[in-house]
């Protein structure tokens, strides 16, 4: 009796296990390639309180002149595979901001780490906007009582991702080229601020996207 040859048959088992792996490691790896978040730009710079006038109480007086804070601006677009969808919400954009402050205890400088939830993000946007900042006061802190004079005296790198439904959907670096660095580097967190807990919080109201509201316990 002639034997049978099983090659076809094995090459049919191998084939069908790979079609199996492709669906398994695959899909993750599209849905980074392909999502409807894009983070477009991260534009640091360093501004200063804004001046404010009012009545009604006793001004204070200003101790010394503005000092600069730490502003970390993202752009970044929504376009939603679903074509009902029109709004999004719970956004979470979150910031690490490697500072410029190496030293014995932070060698490759000190990260603040960041996020900022939003609401009612529009569909088909392209120039989408978020916000942080760091403190005067923050600043002086990491570099030893003085705020610095210039952005790349300030920051090494900074990253973002967006999440959505607790999945990281878009990310990207300031300077880096080499993909997502910040979980390799210990964070800091409590020292970055949404736009609302500082003093530009009623300016440029329509300019960043709508943030979501702390519930009190």
């Amino acid at each position: 009796m002639p034997l049978l040859d099983s090659r076809p048959a094995r090459l049919s088992i191998l084939s069908s296990l790979l079609g199996a792996a492709c669906l398994i490691f695959g899909s993750p790896l599209r849905a980074q390639t392909d999502t409807e978040f894009q983070i477009t730009k991260i534009e640091p710079a360093l501004v200063t309180t804004p001046a404010v006038s009012y009545s009604g109480a006793s001004a204070k007086s200003q101790r010394g002149p503005s000092k600069s804070w730490l502003e970390v601006e993202v752009s970044f677009t929504w376009q939603p595979r679903v074509p009902t969808d029109k709004y999004a919400d719970d956004v979470v954009v979150s910031y690490y901001v490697l500072l410029s402050n190496r030293n014995a205890q932070a060698p490759q400088g000190t990260m603040l780490t960041g996020q900022v939830t939003h609401m009612s993000i529009p569909a088909k946007q392209t120039d989408l906007k978020s916000v942080i900042y760091a403190s005067p006061r923050t600043l002086e802190r990491f570099f030893d009582g003085k705020v610095p004079a210039s952005v790349s005296s300030a920051i090494t790198d900074i990253g973002v991702t967006i999440s959505k439904q607790g999945q990281v959907v878009a990310q990207k670096s300031l300077n880096s080229k080499s993909g997502a660095w910040w979980p390799q580097i210990q964070q800091t967190s409590g020292y970055l601020l949404s736009k609302p807990e500082t003093p530009f919080a009623p300016l440029n109201w329509d300019y960043y996207e709508t943030v979501k509201k702390t519930q009190n316990p």
